[in-house]
């Protein structure tokens, strides 16, 4: 009997081995100013070497930011220039030589940038903590104690579109063979999407159609640099959880048609992000409807996420034709070999790297 975790996924070139994916987590463990600001360490490349050595199918990188501004901390990885590059490579040599695809979460912060490390309550830090004051769609502070931001000017988000097909091309020369566009959880690409954050009246700001404008010119920027035959990928919080004005589930289905036209490949569904005291119901699979919808409802392949834990959970996922792919975050931050574990007890075969097989 065939294993639906366990069943290679060929997305354009790239055939990934297995449908376990590590989702983007922030590692919060880059030097935060000077010539070596968001340059990947020692900690990141054991963290993902750690699960690519667990059988992993395909690691997203945390988000990696486009910008300076961009990073949601000052402790954030970037790829805003080559000297980033270079400390990644040696992460996406070694994840390669394991059999996983390595991917790279490209993003910018917008009104949540310049927020302190997660173990530290994750507010607002300013300038004496390296930080900055954060850019946004409108000037609408994310949360009580956090700054009003600055309101992007056309110039400026024209720029901020230029910089994520930058990061694109690092991505490539970094060895990456799949891109991820941060478009959920209340950061920039998502607080244009929603009403509740985008207040604008121009090109950007209004309808749906100015509203998701964004999203689809940085689409169309990566793509047009990111080779044809690599896959890209795009994260939507499926809705804000919100009763008016705001992002909805429907909204999302509507914007993945979009994004398939556009050369997305894979939309990683999760939800939530935009409004810090949103109502959100987290249980086992929460998220999973949201992403069931949408490949329902589309032609967009799909990726599930959040408090997927145990093996015959996510198995079922794929069986029933919820979601194409499933990713994991907490629970690889618990086990990095999840994957092994996971082939073991549902019977699946799963490589084994040649040093650990005497066990």
């Amino acid at each position: 009997m065939s294993v639906a975790l366990f069943e290679p996924f060929t997305l354009r070139s790239v055939t990934v081995p297995n449908r376990v994916w590590m989702a983007p987590m922030c590692q919060y463990s880059a030097e935060p100013a000077g010539p070596r600001a968001g340059v990947a360490t020692d900690w990141h490349f054991a963290h993902y070497a750690a699960r690519a050595a667990g059988g992993t199918g395909l690691i997203v990188q945390e988000a990696t930011a486009v910008s300076p501004e961009g990073r949601i901390s000052p402790f954030d990885l970037g790829i805003w220039n080559d000297t980033q590059v270079g400390e990644l490579r040696r992460i996406t040599r070694f994840l390669k030589d394991q059999g996983t695809v390595p991917g790279i979460q490209l993003g910018h912060a917008g009104r949540k940038a310049s927020t302190d490390r997660i173990w530290l309550g994750a507010g607002p830090v300013g300038p004496e903590g390296h930080g900055w004051l954060p850019s946004a769609p409108s000037p609408l502070a994310f949360d009580e104690g956090y700054p009003v931001p600055h309101e992007l000017t056309a110039e400026e988000i024209r720029a901020v579109v230029g910089q994520f097909a930058d990061a694109a091309r690092r991505a490539l020369a970094a060895g990456y063979e799949a891109i991820e566009i941060h478009g959920a959880h209340g950061y920039l690409i998502g607080e244009f999407l929603s009403p509740y954050s985008n207040r604008r009246t121009d090109a950007y700001g209004g309808s749906f159609e100015n509203r998701t404008r964004l999203a689809l010119d940085i689409v169309d920027a990566v793509r047009g640099v990111w080779p044809e035959e690599l896959p890209l990928l795009f994260r939507i919080s499926a809705t804000d959880w919100l009763d008016a004005d705001s992002w909805t589930a429907d909204d999302t289905v509507r914007l993945a048609a979009l994004l398939k036209e556009h050369g997305v490949d894979v939309l990683d569904v999760s939800s939530g992000g935009n409004a810090p005291r949103a109502r959100i119901p987290v249980g086992p699979g929460y998220q999973v409807p949201f992403a069931a919808r949408v490949k329902a409802e589309s032609t967009l392949q799909v990726a599930a996420v959040g408090l997927i834990t145990e093996p015959e959970q996510a198995e079922k996922i794929l069986a029933n034709g919820e979601a194409d792919a499933v990713l994991l975050g907490r629970e690889l931050l618990r086990d990095p070999h999840w994957a092994r574990r996971a082939a073991r007890e549902l019977g699946a075969e799963i490589r084994t790297p040649v040093q650990y097989q005497r066990a």
